[in-house]
């Protein structure tokens, strides 16, 4: 699954890196959490929930139905 869930990342990099941010893969557990460090200007902003849960979450849910949640470590 871990291969699945960088192969999702990578789609989704570009939108973060065009707002001066990135994303970088840290685990995926045997229950289906990933674990993500958000880089650059994704790491202090504001709205950084809201692209974890609402952005990365969300397609990586649609696209891997065995993940159940995304966190920030």
């Amino acid at each position: 699954m871990k291969e699945q869930v960088e192969k999702v990342l990578e789609q989704i990099r570009p939108a973060l890196q065009a707002d001066g941010g990135d994303v970088q893969l840290v685990a995926v557990t045997e229950d289906g959490v990933v674990q993500v460090r958000l880089k650059g200007a994704c790491a202090g902003c504001p709205m950084a929930t809201l692209t974890l849960k609402n952005g990365i979450e969300r397609r990586l849910r649609e696209e891997i139905p065995e993940v159940k949640r995304v966190e920030a470590v």
